[in-house]
């Protein structure tokens, strides 16, 4: 089983910058798809981000796109999400997730992903 453990979140500015790391366990983190998805309180989870094993693609919501950046170091077993023109509505509990199946085209959804970690918080302040 794969152990994901979120980092970096905290208070931000609007219009301000931080960056999320995802740090995984195990020898075998090179095969996995990881996506970023966040909560907002009363709402459901939705898909932020992916990369494919090797980091060559990438997928990005379009109300991230142009503002976040996914980027993975597989020799440090961690993925990152940097997050910058932050706004009010980017508030939410952000989680990593990572799923072994073959990398599409298209991005996958909450129930197609295998392993999570604990999410940590991220608020943006007006």
């Amino acid at each position: 089983q794969v152990q994901l453990v979120e980092s970096g979140g905290g208070l931000v500015q609007a219009g301000g910058s931080t960056r999320l790391s995802c740090a995984a366990s195990g020898r075998t983190f090179s095969m996995y798809t990881i996506g970023w998805f966040r909560q907002a309180p009363g709402k459901e989870r939705e898909f932020v981000a992916d990369i494919s094993p090797y980091g060559g693609n990438k997928h990005y919501a379009d109300t991230v796109k142009g503002r976040f950046t996914i980027s993975r170091d597989n020799a440090k077993n961690t993925v990152f999400l940097q997050m910058s023109s932050l706004k009010v509505e980017d508030t939410a509990v952000y989680y990593c997730s990572a799923h072994g199946r073959p990398y599409g085209t298209r991005w996958f959804n909450v129930d197609e992903y295998d392993y999570w970690g604990q999410g940590t918080q991220v608020t943006v302040s007006s």
